[in-house]
């Protein structure tokens, strides 16, 4: 699985001009994208990891605490689109992705795993066309990637 973790103000998502209560306020926007031959342990650990990433400044303006120390919220979003493969040609191949069916459940295994964590998660619409609004705090983006654990 890899993600792309991007602190911020604000996140918000929006599907057929609708918000539907898919916005956060400060926290992480999380793009996630589910590979194939990705299973629940790939899920839990970038879940775990990213929960816990030290991105936030503490009083001495060092990144030093993490999503939950700073009571944020998550907004997580599938993007199949992040296992596009542009290597050869001119239009990437997604053969890398996961089918829909397994994606979507690692996608609900993951967000499932934040909320354990004590994280309040919104989410975007799996396969569905989203308009996502992402005002980078920072800016601080990272990639974060199950295959590269250790």
């Amino acid at each position: 699985m890899r993600a792309v973790v991007q602190r911020v103000v604000r996140g918000s998502v929006t599907v057929e001009g609708q918000t539907m209560a898919r916005e956060i306020g400060p926290g992480l926007v999380v793009l996630l994208g589910v590979g194939y031959g990705d299973d629940a342990s790939d899920a839990c650990y970038l879940a775990e990891k990213i929960a816990n990433l030290r991105i936030f400044e503490d009083d001495q303006g060092k990144m030093n605490l993490s999503v939950l120390d700073t009571a944020g919220s998550v907004l997580a979003i599938s993007q199949f689109t992040l296992y596009g493969d542009c290597r050869k040609g001119r239009r990437p191949g997604f053969s890398d992705a996961a089918a829909p069916e397994e994606a979507l459940a690692l996608y609900h295994k993951f967000v499932k795993e934040l909320e354990k964590a004590g994280l309040k998660v919104a989410t975007g619409c799996f396969g569905e066309h989203m308009v996502v609004e992402i005002i980078n705090d920072g800016p601080v983006t990272l990639l974060v990637d199950s295959d590269r654990k250790f």
